[in-house]
């Protein structure tokens, strides 16, 4: 069994921090048998001897290469006629042009025609020990008569539909559905709060909402319908929420809910898929910004679907029967690529896991190099490799990882390593320079097209285009910088922006201040990452108080993270509320965010240069007030 452990994910593999699903999981390794058996497109790359070759034609070949896996690993309603059509210099991607296909046939109807009674999901419930098994009919049927009903009630070919469920199979066929009959889907994590879950429907303009009367998760019951209640009252384009009964009991129904299992009963198991353009939207994805305000990441059809089921097969050495296990809600771009469309696309069984990985029993590490070590000796029984995967909700699948690679190829721990197939990293320092030597740390940017790279943000493009495309004229840019070791291989050193990363979720700093800066008593704010054992990262807040205000440092901290549990969800809650009179200031007025993130890594005998800050009192009394607020934490 593979598995995907992401950082979405409570039982810690984490990495290098990245707003992305820095992900870990255990790979089986290419056997170093014909090339042709491990990838039977190679018979037509000349030169393609080994991995390196394979990887070579990638790059350099990019129509032949993606052209060929293009043609071979999906089912066409039409071929298409061009493979791609990019330039990033003037901000448009387009892949496999003329090309149309449904993407739920790809991972469906194609497999029930070879086995229709393989396991595609097996949905282990959160109550331990419980588990059900879906074959790929039953899935095809579920997620037939889901699209037959979502029709009957008025959804139509580009309606966005908002799904807010745990993981379990009406949600994958919620997914599947809206891709056979041409809607688009966005699925919420089902532990936002309803304002954030608000946002995301009003700003994908749903009409339609897919969610559960209750959610299970660690033992506890999860008021889902609830939220979805308060959500859609301020959301007066909501027309429909369909409801599925996770649990026995009976929540109250108003006229905009739809009692889900009893209309899929009315409806037809076949049902007729659409005909997608290869750059028709499939899903929209939202994540944070360093603006304050969610960005719905676009991915469309075919380049999406098929990046995503290469890079599960050669990431993870996928072979039919294998069951592969990814951990992540599906409400993360980890769920959506490899708990949902990789596996099966591929037509492999895939594991949803609805619980999270500290119920019945805790367990967490950052992966440093001891807990990989522990990982790969212990979990792995040191026969499977432990990849460190980089990756983003923007790149679509996996872009650096140890493998694939040569067989018998080195792992480092806590090291992503190699790029993978068409991914063409660089690093470029502060003025646009490409760093072409090794040993060098820089911006790490994305100097060509793939097939799985979002396409804009949703009624966004100058957006997109400033945030990834502008920075440096001609590249993708991750907003994370990397450092290039003497041997060529990449290790990620963190963001360059400000989105922190609290156990795989990502969050703006610029959105948590946003929150905090509601409450009657605090004037400004800044909100820092700080490593964190468990979370990999945490939030820590500074807080200037309004004059006159007079509340106390513990109170105001408890209720800021009940603020912000309400505003965005209780993981977001800041780990220390740090009160001072004023922040280290540049004399333009912008904060000196680098100043306070030294403090709290306790690292104030690093604070560099500090000729432009315009109080340096303010950096000693903040400094001061770090030491006590520890030493009380400490003393409690």
């Amino acid at each position: 069994m593979a598995w995907l452990l992401p950082r979405a994910c409570c039982l810690k593999v984490f990495c290098q921090p990245s707003r992305g699903p820095f992900s870990s999981g255990i790979a089986k390794a290419w056997s170093g048998g014909p090339l042709t058996a491990y990838m039977p497109e190679a018979v037509a790359f000349a030169g393609s001897r080994d991995h390196p070759g394979l990887y070579t034609v990638s790059v350099e070949q990019v129509d032949e290469f993606w052209g060929a896996l293009g043609r071979n690993r999906l089912m066409w309603i039409n071929p298409f006629h061009s493979v791609k059509d990019c330039n990033l210099q003037q901000g448009w991607v387009s892949w496999f042009l003329g090309g149309q296909l449904n993407v739920a046939v790809n991972c469906l109807d194609r497999h029930v025609h070879t086995a229709p009674n393989k396991v595609a999901l097996i949905w282990e419930k959160d109550e331990p020990g419980k588990e059900v098994r879906v074959t790929y009919r039953e899935l095809l049927e579920l997620t037939g008569r889901l699209g037959n009903t979502l029709k009957r009630q008025g959804v139509k070919r580009g309606d966005r539909v908002t799904i807010y469920m745990p993981p379990c199979p009406l949600a994958v066929a919620s997914m599947l559905a809206c891709a056979r009959i041409g809607a688009v889907h966005t699925v919420v994590f089902a532990g936002f709060s309803s304002e954030a879950l608000a946002d995301r429907i009003r700003d994908a303009q749903s009409e339609t909402v897919i969610t559960v009367n209750q959610g299970l998760r660690g033992g506890k019951v999860i008021e889902l319908k609830q939220t979805v209640d308060q959500a859609v009252r301020v959301c007066p384009l909501v027309k429909r929420v369909l409801v599925s009964m996770r649990t026995e009991q009976k929540v109250p129904m108003s006229e905009l809910d739809v009692p889900l299992e009893e209309e899929m009963m009315k409806e037809d198991v076949c049902c007729e898929p659409a005909v997608m353009e290869s750059e028709d939207l499939l899903f929209l994805l939202y994540t944070s910004g360093s603006t304050g305000k969610p960005k719905g990441l676009v991915h469309s059809q075919a380049g999406y679907l098929l990046y995503a089921a290469i890079t599960h097969k050669y990431v993870f050495d996928y072979h039919d029967g294998d069951v592969f296990g990814c951990v992540a809600d599906i409400g993360w771009i980890t769920g959506h690529s490899y708990v949902v469309y990789g596996p099966l696309c591929n037509g492999g069984t895939t594991v949803l896991f609805e619980s999270t990985p500290v119920y019945p029993n805790p367990v967490g590490e950052p992966i440093n190099t001891e807990a990989w070590e522990w990982y790969f000796n212990v979990v792995g029984d040191a026969r499977c490799p432990v990849v460190d995967t980089w990756w983003q909700t923007e790149t679509g699948g996996i872009c650096i990882s140890p493998r694939p690679s040569s067989p018998g190829d080195e792992i480092l721990p806590g090291m992503a390593m190699r790029p993978f197939f068409g991914i063409s990293p660089a690093l470029l320092d502060d003025k646009g320079n490409i760093l072409t030597q090794n040993n060098v740390s820089g911006a790490l940017c994305i100097s060509q097209a793939w097939p799985g790279m979002a396409r804009t943000i949703y009624n966004d493009h100058k957006r997109f285009l400033e945030t990834y495309l502008m920075p440096y004229p001609g590249f993708f840019f991750t907003g994370d910088g990397a450092y290039r070791s003497s041997q060529g291989y990449y290790q990620l050193t963190g963001r360059l922006d400000d989105v922190i990363n609290v156990s795989g979720h990502r969050l703006g700093t610029a959105e948590l201040e946003d929150i905090v800066n509601q409450h009657r008593a605090v004037a400004e704010s800044a909100v820092i990452g700080f490593p964190h054992e468990i979370k990999g990262e945490g939030a820590y807040v500074f807080i200037v108080l309004k004059k006159g205000t007079d509340v106390s440092q513990e109170r105001l901290s408890n209720e800021l993270k009940e603020l912000v549990s309400k505003k965005i969800a209780k993981y977001a809650s800041p780990e220390y509320v740090q009160v001072t009179k004023r922040l280290p200031k540049t004399r333009s007025g912008k904060i000196m965010r680098r100043v306070l993130k030294k403090i709290v890594e306790d690292k104030a005998d690093e604070l560099g240069d500090l000729t432009t800050l315009d109080d340096h009192e303010a950096v000693e009394e903040i400094i001061e007030g770090h030491k006590r607020l520890l030493q009380e934490e400490q003393g409690q």
